[in-house]
């Protein structure tokens, strides 16, 4: 396993900067007037760069990390994007959102098992 630990750093990294990156897409779309505003919003813009930061540590990541274990991995993303989304612009955590929430995590929790 040490030997695969820079690989599931870049995963996480990977993670965590699509996290980012989709707070940040969703606050340039919160101040944007219109389409165009949205686009050119400072927030979209970063946004829209950590994204890519982010696909360049998920292929470093899948170099050595099978595909079957990461890409699932990436829904951890889905959990914290929704309660972000819920604490920072009131959006709903009502029961399907948590119980979504949860099989997301036991899928993910499983995965890691083997």
């Amino acid at each position: 396993m040490p030997a695969l630990l820079p690989y599931y750093a870049a995963l996480v990294a990977a993670i965590l900067c699509g996290i980012l990156g989709q707070v940040l897409l969703k606050a340039g779309a919160a101040r944007g007037a219109d389409v165009m505003g949205q686009f050119l919003d400072p927030s979209t813009l970063v946004g829209l760069g950590i994204y890519g930061f982010a696909a360049v540590l998920y292929i470093l990541a899948i170099r050595k990390i099978p595909i079957s274990l990461a890409f699932p991995s990436v829904s951890f993303s889905y959990i914290a994007v929704a309660l972000i989304a819920h604490y920072a612009w009131g959006e709903p955590l009502g029961l399907p959102q948590v119980a979504g929430i949860a099989f997301i995590a036991v899928g993910i929790v499983l995965l890691h098992q083997a």
